[in-house]
């Protein structure tokens, strides 16, 4: 049999963001600060304890939504503890609706929208959240001793060649910042000498890129987390 309207678009909603490597889910309970919330559409992506959530409501209405339903979003939100709202509806937004969801952590969309030309705005997400990784990994790495940076493989012995926790963060921001511009293909020279300029040709392969150095690091410096 085949599905409701409304259950093929939280599946066609699902499938969107799991094209884009993301982890999706329809129809969850979650457990809120004050209460139990339904939601639509779950979106995650977690690397090392570092959790990314957005919580998706799909509106497969006949009407423009209105405000309420985007302040409702944002106490859900807010409840959850989630870092993003999506507001997905193919009749519209009401005036005061998109009012409620400016400069805010709520994105009002349509599926088809998203499709056709939010990808970039995704993928603009996702690389300021490796950007807010990429500071997590600084503050870290820099509270930790040179001896136990060499020590655990984050820098090489002075005077010898290795992995460089300090290059990559140096490289990795210098990438994003070049990526945020938007300026396609690209080529990064990451300062060594042993290896040759990388080239970047989309926001996908940046975030491809620099999600791999990103886990490394933060999987090294986990390990020494687990010893402190």
């Amino acid at each position: 049999m085949p599905s409701p309207e409304w259950k093929q678009y939280q599946e066609d909603t699902a499938g969107f963001f799991q094209s884009l490597g993301l982890e999706a889910a329809t129809d969850v309970t979650m457990k809120g600060a004050r209460t139990k919330h339904d939601v639509d559409v779950l979106v995650r992506s977690e690397h090392l304890g570092f959790e990314v959530t957005w919580i998706v409501e799909c509106k497969l209405w006949s009407a423009p939504i209105s405000k309420l339903h985007v302040l409702g979003l944002r106490t859900i939100v807010s409840d959850l503890g989630a870092d993003r709202g999506i507001l997905l509806s193919e009749s519209g937004f009401q005036s005061g609706a998109l009012e409620a969801a400016n400069l805010t952590n709520i994105q009002l969309s349509s599926l088809k929208g998203l499709e056709s030309s939010a990808k970039n705005d995704i993928f603009a997400m996702r690389m300021r959240e490796l950007h807010d990784r990429l500071d997590n990994c600084h503050s870290a790495y820099w509270d930790i001793s040179k001896e136990n940076r060499i020590r655990f493989g984050l820098r090489p012995e002075v005077g010898s060649i290795g992995y460089s926790g300090s290059h990559i963060l140096e490289f990795c921001s210098d990438i994003l910042a070049r990526a945020f511009r938007g300026n396609y293909p690209f080529t990064a020279d990451n300062g060594l000498w042993f290896e040759p300029p990388r080239e970047f040709i989309s926001p996908e392969n940046v975030i491809t890129q620099v999600e791999q150095m990103v886990e490394e690091l933060e999987s090294k410096l986990a390990a020494v987390s687990r010893t402190s």
